[in-house]
């Protein structure tokens, strides 16, 4: 899969489990399945999130 589609795959999750945070928007809140990905991080910012992608995909 395309890096594009897995970032947009990744922000239709967080979308529909609601784990962008109330007060900024631009930070993403991990779930138990989103932790991993984001390297055991409880919270990142958007952009942070895409270093984080960019060490599971090549």
């Amino acid at each position: 899969m395309p890096r594009t589609e897995v970032v947009g795959k990744v922000w239709e999750y967080i979308k529909a489990n609601n784990l962008q945070s109330p007060t900024n928007k631009r930070e993403i809140l991990a779930d138990d399945k989103l932790r991993p990905v984001f390297g055991g991080k409880n919270k990142v910012s958007m952009f942070e999130m895409n270093k984080h992608f960019a060490q599971h995909l090549s």
